[in-house]
Parts: structure tokens; sequence; C-alpha cells
């Protein structure tokens, strides 16, 4: 059932001319971290418009916080983004989705990855230390477009830092000619195994499971590639897998 209530945003975070953070406070029901819920508006002609944003947070975290991409030709991120503090909000009282642990039987390494604000889902997840330990290892792979679009670096360094180097970052800028990243597409280093050379662990049916969240193009071709190459299997309830996905689009 989508009910629908009001919130406050108690603080707007403009990182770069297109992204940016809200956070929000509301009686929103318990939820999973990875899950996602639904913020609204209400337009001129009383048509309520709505988009789904992942949770930042993790779930034990009463501020809200939703990481989003301005949308030039958006009616709601452009809302969005020019929402002051102690403004109101309209939110969805439940939340939704299966890109959570709970989903994700035990294996020795997780890769999550990532393009753009598709980190949201993983830093809400990566923020649940009571699950951490279910797993060797945690990849998290990030890929933007330019350097100054790494916002949450610093939120990773502290979890780095926490859970002892059992998470491993890399960090991948599609637009940037240094050195210090990596530069190519997902799927693109994943096939000929720059990825995972660097990072020097290997995706397989044996020790994996992928999580993809971002561009669709991207979880397309990852998947694909993983089914077709690597032997990898789609993750279903009825029949527990080796890739979770979730598009952002």
């Amino acid at each position: 059932m989508n009910k629908w209530i009001s919130g406050k945003i108690i603080q707007n975070k403009k990182w770069t001319e297109s992204l940016f953070s809200i956070i929000v406070q509301a009686p929103i029901n318990a939820f999973l971290s990875g899950q996602f819920t639904k913020l609204a508006m209400i337009d001129i002609h009383g048509k309520k418009i709505q988009r789904a944003y992942s949770y930042v947070n993790a779930s034990h975290n009463t501020n809200l916080e939703f990481y989003i991409t301005l949308v030039q030709t958006g009616l709601l991120t452009n809302y969005l983004y020019k929402k002051k503090i102690n403004d109101s909000i309209i939110i969805n009282q439940n939340s939704f989705g299966f890109f959570t642990i709970n989903e994700i039987q035990h294996c020795e390494i997780l890769w999550m990855i990532a393009t753009g604000t598709g980190i949201g889902p993983y830093l809400s997840i990566l923020q649940e230390e009571k699950w951490i330990h279910k797993f060797y290892k945690i990849v998290l792979i990030h890929s933007v477009r330019y350097k100054h679009d790494l916002i949450y670096l610093p939120v990773i360094h502290k979890l780095q830092k926490k859970y002892k180097n059992r998470i491993i970052l890399e960090t991948i800028v599609t637009r940037d000619t240094s050195k210090q990243f990596l530069h190519d597409r997902i799927p693109t280093l994943i096939n000929n195994h720059t990825l995972e050379k660097k990072i020097k662990l290997d995706i397989n049916i044996h020790t994996s499971h992928v999580m993809l969240c971002g561009n669709p193009n991207m979880i397309k071709e990852t998947q694909f590639l993983l089914q077709e190459k690597r032997h990898l299997t789609k993750n279903l309830r009825k029949k527990p897998g080796h890739i979770t996905t979730e598009n952002y689009w």
C-alpha cells in the first residue's frame, strides 16, 4: 500500500552543479538497508509526480539521506534541488526492493559495482555493521565521470578503517586522464581482466556474488558478460544465484 506522508528537509547538500543530497526527517516505516522509497511533488495541475530513490543512510539512522542527480529537464529533481531547510516534502511511508543482503547467500567475496549515484544503496548497506562478517572481503567498485564526482569517498574511507580493510575500494573515472584511476567502462575492464588484476581478486562462481547498481546499460552488459563468460547466474528468491541488480532509471 502506497501511503504518502509529509517529511521535513533538514539539509540540502549541493556537491556539484548536477549532484546533491537531501536529508529528510519523516515518520516512515522500518526499511532494510539497500531498499528505496519514493519522493513526490504535486504539479500545477494537481498531479503527483514521483520517483524512486535509494536510502544512503543505514536503516537505524532516522535522518533519511538521498543522493540525487539533477536532471535539467526533470520537474522533480529541479524541485528537490531547490528545497531549503524546514521545507516540507512528500515521501512514501513504505520502502521497496530486494537489493538487500538478506537476499544474498554467504560467499567469500561480495562485489559491489556502481555507477554514479548508484553508490547510494551500498553506503546504506555498508553502514549496517551487523552483517559485515558475512563475507571475507567486500570489493566496492565506483565509476564516475570526473574525480570531483567521488562525493562519498570520506565516508567509504571511514568504513574501511572501521572494518580493518575488509572493504577493498576501486574507483573508475571515465573522463579523467589521471594515472591514479582506471578510465574505461566497467564491462570492458572486466572483460579484459584489468579490474581484477589491479584488485588481485577474481570474479568466479566459486567465491563471488556480484551486485550491480546504476546505469541500466552497464548492468545489462556486465550481467551478460558474467553470465556468458564466467557462468554466473541471476540471483532469484526461488533459485539463488550470483548476480543481484538494481537499475537506477
